[in-house]
Order: C-alpha cells, then structure tokens, then sequence
C-alpha cells in the first residue's frame, strides 16, 4: 500500500470511528472521544500487529484473527475502552489480555506506565518483542493468568480488560485504585456480553454501569470466583 492510500485508510477508519462514537453515545455518555485517544489510534501503526496476508484489512473498523483463536480488536472498541478510562499522563495501567500488543501501544501513548498480562506464551512473547521493536519501553508484558491481574505493579490508576469473563474478576477490583476505573466486557463466551465500566470512588465503593453489548473471545485460564 501507497504512503497515500495508507493515509486514506487511516483517515478513513477515524472518520468511521467517530460515527460509531456519535451512534453508540447515547449508551456509552462518549458521543465524542477525546483529541488526546484519536491521536493514540491514528499514531498506532496497526498494520504492524497482523499477518502479512491481512494487511489490506488492517485498517478497517473490524477485529482480526491473530492466532491461537484470539483477536486484534475492533478499533472502535480499543479507541471507546481507551477513552472511558480518562487515561492521564501519569497514570499506571493494567491491560488484562495483550495478544497482538495493539491495545497497549495506544495507551503507551497516552500513560506513563503499562503493565499487560497475556495467559498464551507465544502472544506474550511477540507482543513483547514488537512492542519493544517499536520503542514502547513503558510497556511491560507478562506472561500469567490474567483473572489474577498483576499484583506486583498495582495498584492501578485503570485496567482495560480486553477478554469476556462471566464475572469481573475480585483480584482486579482490588488492585484498582480508589478514584480509578476499569471496563471490561463481562458475560459468556457465544452469549449475551455487555461492556462493563467500573468505577471506585474515593472512599473505595465499587459501582458497575453497563453500557452496550459486545462480543469477545473468553478470558482464559483459572475462572474468577463468582459473586454471591
């Protein structure tokens, strides 16, 4: 692809992004997302996180297979999830499910730290090392069960949770900081699952709003406790 035609599939996927902000804001309160994420998505070369033979379709607003039956997600999704965490130069970030690395090298642009966990070795391993590649040295990926989170950076400023778990995880709920918020998609893997944005105040009381639904591969590896 041309540099000219790269740029007008760039300048068409954030056009197409906007729309879909403005149609969905009733249910998400985000009609516009912020200058500071659409910059983050059109900085982000996404044509660097898929194979080769999809690289014509890097650019649309649609997810892509990455492998071992995971996704790269629908922009859309990554710039609306971006942008409900309010992200902040100075926050640390949890991202739960780093697969290709595309959802972390938008907020590495955005925060000052990223710490993202991926439960598939072989993901972990080349999200890692492209993310490195690329000069995002404030993004670190481990390799562990997600629905644990990752205590040993925490607590958190914002978690992205970019896998559907049945539940929210407690372990996440624990390691978000009080004024903090996390979304996640929630529900079953081929069922109804809805966008979760959750919010804990400064005295650490927990509020959960649903906001649309979508539709995720699973969250894998040990399941979350469920809720009495």
């Amino acid at each position: 692809m041309s540099t000219h035609h790269r740029q007008q599939a760039i300048d068409a996927l954030l056009d197409h992004i906007r729309a879909e902000a403005l149609s969905c804001g009733a249910c998400t309160g985000r009609p516009m997302l912020s200058d500071r994420v659409m910059r983050a998505m059109a900085a982000v070369p996404r044509d660097a996180f898929v194979d080769p033979d999809l690289q014509d379709e890097a650019w649309l607003d649609a997810p892509l297979p990455i492998g071992h039956q995971q996704t790269i997600s629908q922009p859309f999704i990554v710039a609306l999830m971006t942008d409900l965490i309010d992200p902040k130069p100075d926050d640390v970030v949890l991202e739960i499910g780093t697969g290709s690395g595309y959802q972390a090298a938008v907020l590495a642009g955005l925060v000052k730290q990223v710490q993202s966990v991926e439960v598939i070795g072989a993901l972990a391993r080349m999200a890692a090392q492209r993310l490195q590649g690329m000069g995002l040295h404030n993004v670190h990926v481990h390799h562990s069960d997600g629905h644990s989170g990752w205590p040993a950076g925490g607590p958190y400023d914002a978690i992205v949770v970019t896998a559907a778990s049945p539940v929210i995880p407690p372990a996440l709920v624990e390691q978000l900081k009080p004024g903090g918020r996390m979304v996640i998609p929630v529900g079953p893997q081929h069922g109804r699952q809805e966008l979760v944005l959750v919010s804990k105040d400064a005295q650490g009381q927990v509020t959960e709003s649903g906001l649309l639904p979508v539709a995720f591969v699973p969250l894998t590896g040990g399941a979350p406790a469920l809720r009495a």
